[in-house]
Formats: structure tokens, sequence, C-alpha cells
């Protein structure tokens, strides 16, 4: 379900984790820069987006999203954490040249990220949700052991 995620901004790893009301992930702009988002509405935050910090890709084709006016963003992370059944953490890392899919949500003043999901047999938290893996690895790219995302397209 991704509840947390590990990336490198000014020289250092970062994780965070949704929990964290201040929760921000990095999406690459249009010109390459990458933009702090924050992540998803909880419960006692302000705006009428959804809470919680995850679109199910399938409501954003049902049009739920629609009076949020949904963009595509690709999600720049080194790794994603999912809990299992049993509370463990498992890491899952990202290949160079994939991304998360992301969804930004406007909410009035209010602008905020989703990790885009699918249901996934690779998921190992209840929920079966798994992010949207999108982009292709760059040549050369090591895949990892516990999970293979496969390529997608862009969009949603």
């Amino acid at each position: 379900m991704c509840g947390g995620v590990s990336f490198r901004a000014d020289g250092k790893v970062i994780k965070t984790f949704f929990p964290n009301p201040k929760a921000r992930l990095p999406v690459k702009g249009r010109d390459g820069q990458l933009i702090m988002l924050p992540w998803g509405r909880r419960e006692n935050q302000a705006g009428g987006a959804p809470q919680g910090g995850w679109a199910r890709l399938e409501s954003i084709h049902e049009g739920r999203w629609e009076k949020y006016r949904p963009q595509p963003v690709k999600i720049v992370v080194d790794a994603f954490m999912e809990k299992d059944d049993k509370g463990l953490s498992h890491w899952f890392d990202i290949l160079p040249g994939q991304y998360i899919q992301g969804l930004v949500a406007t909410d009035g003043v209010f602008t905020r990220l989703y990790v885009v999901t699918t249901e996934d047999e690779k998921s190992c938290h209840i929920s079966g949700r798994w992010p949207r893996i999108v982009g292709t690895p760059e040549p050369g790219a090591v895949a990892f052991s516990e999970s293979k995302p496969s390529p997608q397209s862009d969009l949603f």
C-alpha cells in the first residue's frame, strides 16, 4: 500500500511516512525540477479533498477525482515501504527510470499528492494494493528481489 518512501534530497537520504502530517513527496515538474508536495490529507487537516494518501486507479477512471482537477505526476523515490499483515515493514526498490504514479488534487487553495494504486498480488499489505509503477528501467538497471514492477504508461 506504500506507507512510506525513501528518496535523496540535498545529498541526504530522506525517509518519510504517511502518518506524519508534514509528509511531503518529491514529484518531477515539467521542467525536470523536483517539487515537494504534501502527501494526502489526514482527518484533522483542512480542506475537502479525500482523506488518506492513496487514489485507486479504478476510482480515477470512474471520474471520482474529477472535482479535484486531477493531474498525473511522477513521484521520484528510490524505494517504498509497505507493511504486511503482521505489521512488519518491507522495502521495495524503484529502478532508475521508473517512478511511482501520483495524482495531484486541487481543493480550493489546497494542493495535495496521492499515490495511485492498483490491485496486485505482489502487495504484502492486507489491502492488496500496490503503487502504480510507471516508466522504463534505464539500461543496465538491476532488478530487485522482493518485487518486479512492470512498466506501465505515464497516463491514468
